[in-house]
């Protein structure tokens, strides 16, 4: 079991083998840079999205745009903070998008393989009591091919001996604006926070229920 200070050492050693990798090529060449993670070594809980987007490749830090700043609110509102958490994604390189200007791709199954293994070294340092996947592509990039998000959201996995709780990602919940499904992530969060042992309020409890 390392002390918290090793695995600060650690992570820092991890992130120093990481950000020189040019294991996929194509996206070496393509990126500005590679986003590690960000977050406490001591984080009891560690969310994993799928890949960096145009803001998180510009900035170097998971989880900067949009939908990170939503990420960010439903982190507050859980009664953590982005420093007390750790943020992650399967791939460290922002997906390359050929004849774009704009916009993401779903990283390939050959590139979250390749790249997992950084992850993975993570989790083994930060050890969280919860995993947080965000989003079908996720939980593919952590669990192989399963069933789609829908029917996997809310119900409790088990990834290396750690609760994964799959639910949708924040770019969805700014697509799909309804109550219904800003509840259904809100109930996962709740399934999380007690899970943790975490205190949840009767405002907590509440949020997104229609007449309250």
């Amino acid at each position: 079991m390392r002390s918290p200070d090793d695995k600060e050492t650690a992570l820092e050693a991890l992130r120093a083998r990481v950000l020189p990798c040019r294991k996929c090529e194509h996206l070496a060449r393509s990126r500005r840079t590679v986003v590690f993670g960000t977050g406490s070594a001591r984080a009891e809980l560690m969310f994993v999205g799928e890949a960096p987007g145009a803001d998180e490749d510009a900035q170097g830090i998971p989880f900067v745009g949009k939908a990170g700043q939503l990420l960010t609110r439903i982190i507050q509102t859980m009664g953590l903070s982005r420093e007390t958490v750790y943020i992650a994604n399967i791939l460290k390189c922002r997906p390359d998008t050929p004849g774009q200007s704009s916009g993401n791709r779903k990283p390939t199954p050959i590139e979250m393989a390749t790249c997992l293994p950084h992850l993975l070294a993570q989790i083994d340092i930060i050890q969280p009591k919860v995993l947080v996947a965000l989003g079908g592509t996720a939980v593919e990039g952590l669990m192989g091919k399963m069933e789609g998000i829908t029917k996997l959201r809310g119900h409790w996995l088990e990834f290396h001996g750690i609760p994964l709780m799959p639910t949708y990602h924040p770019a969805y919940l700014l697509r799909n604006q309804a109550l219904a499904e800003k509840r259904k992530v809100w109930e996962d969060m709740l399934e999380v926070m007690a899970r943790l042992g975490l205190p949840i309020s009767r405002k907590q409890r509440n949020f997104f229920l229609r007449g309250t």
